[in-house]
Formats: C-alpha cells, sequence, structure tokens
C-alpha cells in the first residue's frame, strides 16, 4: 500500500538502511530504531501503520516486545524477521502475537509483499473480498462479530486480535459448519496460495482464537478440529455428529 508509514526495530545499521531505502523506493514512508527502547514513544507520536521487527535484538528481545505490546491490548499489524528459518521462532512469534513472519536472509521484495498482504488483512475484510455493510454481524455463544467494523465483541467488551486472527476468525465464521482445510484457510484469510504443507501457522493463529474464546472452562465449542482435514465452524458450540 503507497504511502503507508512502516517502523523497521533492527540492531543491524546496514539493514535498517537497506529496508529504509527500498520502502521509500516502493512509495511507502521508514523510520528505524536500534532496538525496542522507544517502540512505544514511537507508537504514541507518530504511529505508523506497521511494525517490521527483529527477534535476535540486544536488551528485550522480539518477541518479549510482541508479548508486552499485545497484553497491553496494542492491535498494530507486526511483522518479525527471525535469524534462523526454525519453525520454532516462527511459531513463538506467531503465539506471541505476530501477524507474519520472515526468515533472514529474504528479499526485500519478499518483505513488501508480506507488508502490503497483512496490511490489507487489517483494513479489509478477507473473506472472499467480501464487502459488509456496518450492521452485518455474526453471533455465537457470548459473542458478535461484527464484519463490517471489523469488530469482536464479548461479554467482557471488545476482544483484541491481530488481523491475521480476525481474518481467520471471519473466514471460519462466515463458512458456519463447512469444514475448511488449513490450505483453504491459508488462502482465503492469509492470502497465501498453494499453502505449504508444513506451515502450521494457521494452527497458531486457531489456537489464540481459542483462547479468545474460552468461556473459563478450557473446552473448546466454536472452532473444532477435523482431525486429518483441518477446521470447521460450529455457532452453537455442540459437538459435530
Amino acid at each position: 500500500m503507497e504511502n503507508a508509514k512502516i517502523l523497521v526495530v533492527d540492531d543491524d545499521a546496514k539493514l535498517r538502511d537497506l529496508l529504509s531505502r527500498f520502502l521509500v523506493q516502493q512509495g511507502m514512508s521508514a523510520e528505524t530504531l536500534p532496538d525496542a527502547r522507544d517502540i512505544e514513544r514511537k507508537l504514541a507520536r507518530n504511529r505508523p501503520d506497521l511494525v517490521v521487527l527483529d527477534v535476535m535484538m540486544p536488551g528485550e528481545d522480539g518477541l518479549a516486545v510482541v508479548r508486552r505490546l499485545r497484553a497491553q491490548g496494542e492491535t498494530i499489524p507486526i511483522i518479525m524477521l527471525t535469524a534462523r528459518g526454525e519453525d520454532i521462532d516462527r511459531i513463538l512469534g506467531l503465539e506471541m502475537g505476530a501477524d507474519d513472519y520472515l526468515a533472514k536472509p529474504f528479499n526485500p521484495r519478499e518483505l513488501t509483499a508480506r507488508i502490503q498482504a497483512v496490511l490489507r488483512r487489517h483494513h479489509a475484510t478477507p473473506a472472499l473480498n467480501a464487502r459488509h455493510d456496518a450492521e452485518d454481524a455474526v453471533s455465537f455463544g457470548g459473542f458478535t462479530l461484527h464484519l463490517g467494523r471489523r469488530e469482536l465483541v464479548g461479554e467482557r467488551g471488545v476482544v483484541s486480535l491481530t488481523s491475521a486472527e480476525y481474518a481467520v476468525l471471519s473466514v471460519l465464521a462466515t463458512h458456519p459448519r463447512r469444514p475448511l482445510t488449513r490450505e483453504q484457510l491459508m488462502e482465503m484469510a492469509l492470502g497465501k496460495g498453494g499453502g505449504d504443507s508444513l506451515d502450521r501457522s494457521i494452527d497458531v493463529h486457531v489456537s489464540r482464537l481459542r483462547k479468545a474464546l474460552d468461556n473459563g472452562d478450557g473446552k473448546t465449542r466454536h472452532i473444532q478440529t477435523v482431525w486429518g482435514y483441518g477446521y470447521v465452524f460450529v455457532p452453537d458450540g455442540l459437538p459435530r455428529e
């Protein structure tokens, strides 16, 4: 998305300079930080549209930063940069609340594509490119998913979701009782075609959604696993036959 403001937080000065110049060339604006000490001030004073955050940094690492921001209710989109392509780095980042991840080394064009995809999810309903009126909503249990407002409301108020979590929930909720494979969810919710069979990011997003929808007893009701296939949304929360 043109004119998007991106904050790059990485202790590698050369990488910060490279990404800053490249993002500007792509029609975005970019600011950088060498570590996370001033990230809250940046978010408050000159709020970016998205944060690119390195995992391995001196002081507070990227995982701790994401955990802290999400605990504060901060929903700004975050893409994490991992020094290694190991699954554990990716999974931990998503579990903490990151919207996406990218393993170093990477092509700057790939980062641009990830940024654009995350921003599209953050600003527009992804499910089959549907357009929803302000009053469109799906109610289930003690929750209401306002599709037009891109907001999940529970008995305790608005539930904080990342753009990826909202995207996955909106796809599931608008296809009730229809089992969807992981690959279908990757395509419909996250815009990632030809899903990698080893990519378990959908599982992490579903796990976080289940925690958000937990009524206190730890039981899974509305998003149920279809073993060997994927997931299905059950509005009444009753076991599927």
